[in-house]
């Protein structure tokens, strides 16, 4: 037996660097989707991202993961990595040479890679985008901290700007490991199911429909009739309907957006009245004595 890869995952490679590299560092599987996260925080990698399908496929040689800390690109005897905002203000700013420094290495590590910087100000990530992603070769994915980095910066390696959300984080870190997670799921034998990628939500415009599951009646409440009937036209209706009325309830944008392609107007105003039925079913639900 052996502990190497199958031939299938590519072989391994080894990437030159001026500096040294932890000796216990993810092995780099040749023409594997590859992940470089620039960050002052290596030791928060792979996180989340090395448990269950995620780290097993890691394992396995789906996927590359890599770090590349930004501290050991910093400037003076105490390798400061930042300085004060220009014009003044609060806090600190990631400056321009330090980390056009860490990118260099990044690029000449993995060539061809899009730079993407974890902000609230950039595009929204979405699941299109992370298909789009994982379609690709990999990422390198910059990790702020502080106030943000130099606009220089971005703008000379032509960065991308994502959010994962409308809110702010102390670092960017943990929308790394989101964004990550939902490309590399979509990266081909990294689930263990291929087929359920087209039943999710976002998978077809659409938020997901409900899930039950065993034991038929779990403390008063029932599964739908229709999921026990056997009937597989009348469940993939059922599902489909309870998709469209959720999604127009939940998110009108994503509603708007599907229904310009797919729906005629009478149908929205029958889904409409679906919405008002299910969540009046739920509020009732909610003020049933436990």
């Amino acid at each position: 037996m052996t502990d190497e890869p199958p031939r299938s995952h590519g072989r391994l490679r080894a990437t030159p660097s001026l500096r040294p590299r932890e000796l216990m560092a993810e092995p780099q599987v040749a023409g594997a989707w590859t992940a470089q996260i620039v960050t002052l925080f290596p030791e928060a990698f792979p996180g989340t991202l090395g448990l269950s399908l995620t780290g097993r496929a890691l394992a396995e040689g789906l996927w590359n993961l890599r770090t590349i800390p930004l501290r050991q690109f910093g400037e003076g005897r105490h390798r400061n990595v930042d300085d004060t905002p220009a014009g003044g203000g609060a806090g600190m700013v990631l400056r321009p040479d330090v980390m056009a420094a860490a990118l260099r290495e990044a690029r000449g590590a993995a060539p061809g890679l899009p730079v993407v910087y974890l902000s609230p100000r950039g595009r929204p990530l979405t699941q299109a985008l992370a298909r789009s992603l994982a379609q690709g070769p990999g990422v390198t994915l910059i990790c702020g901290r502080f106030e943000g980095v130099d606009q220089r910066v971005l703008d000379a390696f032509d960065v991308t700007e994502v959010s994962i959300g409308d809110y702010v984080l102390t670092g960017g870190e943990i929308a790394a490991q989101v964004l990550i997670d939902a490309t590399v799921r979509l990266i081909p034998r990294v689930l263990g199911n291929q087929d359920s990628l087209a039943e999710e939500s976002f998978s077809h415009g659409l938020l997901e429909h409900p899930q039950y599951t065993k034991p038929a009646i779990w403390e008063g409440r029932a599964t739908p009739d229709v999921l026990l009937s056997g009937n597989h036209a009348a469940i993939s209706q059922w599902r489909a309907l309870q998709a469209e009325s959720l999604t127009k309830e939940r998110r009108p944008d994503l509603w708007r957006a599907y229904a310009d392609r797919h729906v005629d107007p009478a149908k929205d105003r029958q889904l409409s009245g679906a919405s008002d039925q299910s969540r009046n079913s739920r509020e009732h639900d909610k003020d049933q004595p436990r």
